[in-house]
């Protein structure tokens, strides 16, 4: 007896979407293997959306009859309501989301339903809803790095004279303030919203009107069809129109940066939380522990967040790879542009709706930042910036200092600890106003008075601008 494997056994009804060019069924996993229902039925809305607006724009024109409209509109609303009660049945075998809704709604208004797709295809469809899918997405994104900024500015107000070593190769470099060093992450992110508001610029235009590849031959009014729907402009050319996916492109771009910055902030708050440094505690909600070691809590929140940078880093690789090798107009190889984006999309609005959770509520531990501070001679450079206020080249100051602070290795001493006539070996112009000057944490952090410095009134200024720069967004 002669086999054959599971997949050909069976085939599936050939679409009456676009089935009279076929002589013979589609094989039923070639079916299963291409279709995209399974994951593109997330943009429903938007695939309700545009088909609204597109019916509302033929029936203007003349296309449609104002009856046709009506029912073809108040079709796509009840089919949204099934989908959102969970009515709705997905079916494979119609390939996609906009096949689904457009079978659905002739079953329910029969002739007037099959009318709906004139002057449009699922070429330009599918890029109309995406972009009205991912439009969406960039503001949800937007408000939670609004939410994620603030908290850090709050946090940052705290700790305005809250010292901490600043480091550079990991290592003590000069004393700043925890607030100061939070601003620095307020800037990554600040620019992160930059960044996607202007990416949201070139994703707000509509191809909707490209049809398959070429325009259409019925009288559509884009302008009109864009403004029902929001779109700053159209996209001014078809073949571009059908087969652009820059705007996904640009804003895995924009989500990769954005893990970036998270990944860097995650490995310092795993650096922080840990028994070597212990700058900062998270509270237990964000955190885990071990299943063998019972003093263990593990900053579980950070280190996915860590982990997950790469998976969008992936994300935007697919997609440049996925669109490098495309000769124009659409190809079947766009299907796959969609996951590579909602999983983007997704991972990035779940680290940062933990991030937004988590920071407001980290607890710094003062005490153990401010004894890191006067680990590492980190007011060595206040010392030499000291002697070049008394007239030393800071090349001298600086050959100066560091056999000062050779002594203070010696004796393990920092050189707030040093005597002054221990100090004074090195030179005479180190006088006893040093140790208020310049070696002190205060003087250290307090001496950086200007814009973009860890002064502590610089540090409430930048806090005080911070809001006003969200806002001007």
């Amino acid at each position: 007896m002669t086999t054959q494997s599971s997949h050909t056994q069976t085939t599936a009804q050939t679409s009456g979407m676009w089935g009279g060019r076929f002589s013979e069924a589609t094989d039923a996993f070639v079916a299963e293997f291409t279709a995209s229902v399974q994951f593109d039925q997330r943009f429903y809305r938007q695939d309700i959306a545009g088909s609204i607006a597109h019916a509302t724009m033929l029936a203007k024109v003349g296309v449609l009859t104002e009856p046709e409209r009506d029912d073809i509109i108040n079709g796509l609303k009840n089919i949204q309501a099934e989908i959102e009660a969970g009515t709705f049945e997905w079916r494979i075998d119609l390939e996609d989301v906009h096949m689904n809704i457009e079978h659905r709604l002739t079953e329910r208004i029969g002739i007037a339903g099959k009318k709906l797709h004139t002057g449009r295809s699922r070429n330009d469809q599918v890029a109309t809803d995406i972009r009205l899918y991912l439009r969406d997405e960039i503001d949800a994104i937007l408000q939670l790095l609004k939410r994620l900024q603030i908290g850090i500015l709050g946090l940052a107000a705290k700790n305005t004279h809250t010292i901490m070593p600043g480091f550079t190769h990991l290592q003590t470099a000069q004393p700043v303030t925890f607030g100061h060093h939070l601003l620095a992450w307020f800037e990554m992110l600040l620019r992160d919203s930059e960044r996607l508001m202007d990416c949201r610029k070139r994703v707000n235009r509509m191809p909707l009107g490209s049809a398959a590849l070429a325009g259409t031959t019925y009288p559509i009014e884009r302008a009109y069809t864009a403004e029902l729907l929001g779109f700053e402009a159209v996209c001014e050319n078809s073949l571009d129109g059908v087969s652009d996916r820059d705007f996904a492109i640009e804003f895995n771009a924009a989500a990769s940066l954005i893990m970036m910055h998270l990944s860097r902030m995650s490995e310092e708050l795993i650096l922080w939380t840990s028994a070597q440094f212990k700058f900062v505690q998270i509270p237990d909600r964000f955190c885990t522990g071990s299943s063998i070691m019972p003093q263990k809590k593990n900053p579980d929140v950070p280190e996915l967040v860590r982990g997950k940078s790469g998976r969008v880093f992936g994300d935007l690789i697919s997609l440049l790879t996925l669109m490098k090798g495309q000769p124009l107009a659409y190809n079947k190889d766009n299907q796959e542009d969609k996951e590579p984006l909602f999983d983007a999309i997704d991972t990035v609005r779940g680290s940062l709706m933990a991030f937004a959770d988590m920071i407001p509520a980290l607890v710094p531990n003062i005490d153990n930042m401010r004894e890191a501070a006067l680990r590492g001679f980190s007011t060595a450079t206040d010392l030499a910036d000291y002697l070049v206020k008394k007239g030393v080249a800071f090349r001298d100051a600086h050959e100066i200092v560091g056999k000062a602070v050779a002594l203070g290795v010696q004796e393990d001493k920092d050189l707030s600890e040093l005597t002054l006539v221990q100090l004074q070996q090195f030179s005479s112009l180190i006088a006893a106003d040093v140790f208020d000057q310049a070696l002190t944490l205060e003087a250290s952090v307090s001496a950086r008075n200007h814009i973009g410095g860890t002064a502590p009134t610089q540090v409430e200024a930048a806090i005080t601008r911070a809001y006003q720069r969200i806002e001007q967004l």
